[in-house]
């Protein structure tokens, strides 16, 4: 072999070596397999075959949304491949593909507007056709007589062409009109279906290295925005006494740029971008301030659990006073971050069209601004007092229920673990432990770990055994940190799962629930709704009739539902079915601390309640330098029903907010009244075609020359 054919061998193995050491790059597709729906945002789960040479490898993964949060995205499936580096970007270049409906819609726009201009053409060229007989009517010349015949002739030309050029740029004209109707409604069908004009796509390379060539089946995982499910519920009563149908339905959006094809669907009531930072309360001091200073108390963040609703366009409701229940007049209403507002007439009532803001602010002199998510087409709230000089801070921990706990708990009061992971109290005492360590509190261990957290965060109903050790067996098992004894939490599984009526798998978590949909799905990215059944319950109630015509004379009948914990239900608007018809719409808030949930199922005509004044009473006099008015009122109540029926009736005293306003004189009859409210219930029992009357009286006293808000 010749010096020369050595040297070529050697380059050659030289070549392949560095060829096979150099990093190669290409595009690689992947598809959604699974897509997890939180209430604001989701989770995407992709899959992708890829094949590797040993070496260093660059795969891009194009095509995805342009609204993925880039510290969210996991790889998985590496097998022994290493990453490199992951990175996440934009491509302005590459398109988004629009669903078959949008793109076949914007192609008759085009075709509409090629039309248009075809006719636009035609209507110019009958234009110049017109200019030129007008410019050529002139007959004959000076020297030659027309005559009577040539004459006729060219005026039935003239007459007949003129005519008939106009007829067809009227009728182009008319034919231009219907194209552009039609572009109209193509236009407002392509706004209905949320059609993003932005182009560009996100893109994922990814930088591999291995050792050896090998298959992988990577898994990408990653968040996004524009995406979302709110709740909507279907109550359902067929006639009094019997169970409530409660329908729980999921309505589904997303506009990330990416439809979701034929994708297995988990709903998650979990919201990512609520704010886990855990509060830190550092001492507050007072000083004094300005009279002239713009300062303001500081608020706690409310924990209202609503979340936006795109479907609500109308929003009403009545605004009141948390102090005394009573309606706001002039309370102002605007979607925030517009100049889209209302103010609430003389009863507190408002409604407002909204736009393009998701949240309403409400504000009025003397009160608290409030600011809540557009979440439903009625919205009643409550404002508070502007106090910044006395301030009350309310802690609500709710009510804590005593567990049946197994396990040696004799030597430590279930009554103090129940209030301290309640958060009531900060020490759990064991007795039996020295006297001189009793100030300590207990070492906790969760699931055999010690617990170095706050015992508070653990809710009662996620224990399922407590038991004690002290003294010998706490010290040998855990040294001196158990000198003060130690208390063994044992928890529930995270998650209990089960499959509902519908064939979806519910997993009821601590935080949150799942529904795993057991059909696949296609949600187009178009910020259109999609409705899907999640879960369906039937909810024993207990029906009553209700009525306060001190503010609304109509009849309303109630269902109670107790227990209702256990739906794990979210606040939502609610539409109301009964007897086969609709009533109309209700909220259900669980986030309210009562006992039970109380919705309103409509109006019941056959029941009539009317409230009047009466007239031997209504009688102003003066005593001294005070004016004094009485007042006495008469509730009359007939039941139309072929059916008994049981009625709840409030009506109100006033209550004095001034020392120089006198409540006296005041006659409840046979209600059930409330001194420090002010508020007089009847309970009634009423048969067919029964009557029953009830009143009440009071007197009001206050300075001449004074007025009051009687």
């Amino acid at each position: 072999m010749t010096t020369t054919s050595k040297l070529l061998k050697t380059l050659l193995v030289f070549f392949i070596i560095l060829i096979a050491q150099l990093s190669y790059a290409f595009q690689q597709p992947s598809k959604i397999k699974t897509v997890t729906v939180y209430l604001d945002g989701a989770e995407i789960n992709r899959e992708s075959s890829v094949k590797l040479n040993s070496g260093k490898s660059e795969i891009t993964f194009s095509s995805l949304s342009p609204y993925i949060e880039e510290s969210s995205i996991q790889i998985s499936g590496l097998k022994d491949a290493s990453i490199l580096s992951i990175n996440y970007g934009i491509n302005y270049l590459s398109k988004q593909k629009q669903n078959d409906s949008i793109t076949q819609l914007q192609k008759d726009l085009k075709n509409l507007d090629a039309k248009i201009q075809q006719q636009y053409h035609l209507i110019a060229g009958y234009n110049e056709e017109l200019s030129l007989i007008q410019n050529n009517k002139k007959l004959g010349n000076a020297s030659e007589v027309v005559s009577l015949e040539k004459l006729k002739t060219f005026a039935t030309y003239y007459r007949t062409r003129i005519t008939e050029l106009k007829i067809d740029i009227n009728k182009s004209n008319s034919e231009i009109e219907k194209y552009e109707e039609s572009k109209a409604d193509i236009t407002k069908q392509l706004v209905e279906l949320n059609v993003d004009e932005k182009v560009q796509t996100g893109e994922i390379t990814l930088k591999l290295n291995t050792d050896t060539a090998t298959a992988l089946q990577l898994k990408l995982k990653y968040n996004i925005k524009n995406a979302g499910w709110f709740p909507i519920y279907d109550l359902k009563a067929d006639k009094i006494n019997s169970p409530i149908s409660l329908e729980y339905k999921a309505h589904v959006f997303q506009n990330s740029g990416c439809d979701w094809t034929d994708v297995d669907l988990v709903l998650s009531t979990s919201d990512p971008n609520t704010n886990n930072e855990k509060p830190v309360v550092n001492p507050k001091y007072l000083n004094f301030i300005s009279a002239y200073s713009n300062y303001q108390s500081q608020r706690a963040t409310r924990s209202y659990n609503y979340k936006y609703n795109p479907l609500v366009k109308h929003v009403s409701g009545v605004v009141s006073s948390s102090s005394d229940g009573l309606p706001l007049p002039g309370v102002s209403v605007i979607e925030k971050g517009t100049s889209n507002g209302i103010q609430t007439d003389f009863d507190g009532r408002y409604t407002l069209k909204t736009t393009s803001g998701n949240t309403i602010v409400y504000s009025y002199v003397g009160m608290k601004t409030e600011e809540l998510p557009i979440h439903s087409s009625i919205m009643n709230v409550t404002l508070d007092d502007d106090d910044t000089l006395d301030e009350v801070v309310v802690v609500g921990y709710g009510t804590a229920t005593k567990k049946a706990y197994t396990g040696a708990v004799s030597s430590v009061k279930t009554e103090e673990i129940t209030r301290a992971l309640a958060g009531e109290v900060a020490r759990v005492n064991i007795r039996g432990v020295g006297s001189i360590n009793s100030a300590s509190t207990p070492l906790y261990i969760v699931d055999g770990a010690p617990y170095s957290g706050d015992v508070s965060q653990l809710h009662p109903d996620h224990i399922s055994e407590i038991s004690v050790l002290k003294d010998a067996a706490a010290t040998s098992m855990y040294g001196s940190r158990g000198a003060n004894g130690v208390i063994l939490i044992t928890l529930k599984e995270e998650s209990d799962r089960k499959i509902n009526d519908l064939g979806i798998i519910v997993e009821t978590g601590i935080t949150n629930t799942r529904f795993e949909i057991n059909k696949k799905h296609n949600i187009p990215s178009d910020g259109d709704i999609s409705v899907i059944e999640i879960d369906k319950f039937s909810v024993p109630a207990t029906y009553n009739y209700f009525a306060a015509p001190v503010l609304n004379e109509n009849v309303f009948l109630t269902a109670k539902i107790g227990n209702w914990e256990q739906y794990n239900l979210l606040p939502a608007e609610a539409n109301v079915y009964f007897e086969g018809s609709y009533s109309g719409k209700t909220n259900i808030n669980p986030s309210a601390t009562t006992d039970s949930l109380t919705v309103s199922l409509g109006v019941d005509p056959n029941i009539i309640v009317k409230r009047k004044q009466l007239n031997d009473f209504k009688k102003t006099t003066f005593i001294g330098n005070n004016k004094v008015i009485q007042k006495a009122f008469e509730i009359e109540i007939k039941n139309n029903k072929p059916s008994d029926i049981q009625l709840t009736v409030l009506d109100r005293i006033p209550k004095s907010q001034a020392k120089t306003i006198k409540i006296d004189d005041i006659e409840t009859g046979n209600s059930s009244y409330d001194e420090d409210k002010g508020i007089l219930k009847w309970t009634l029992n009423l048969k067919p075609s029964a009557t029953e009357n009830v009143k009440h009286s009071y007197t009001v006293k206050f300075p001449k020359g004074k007025r009051v808000n009687l």
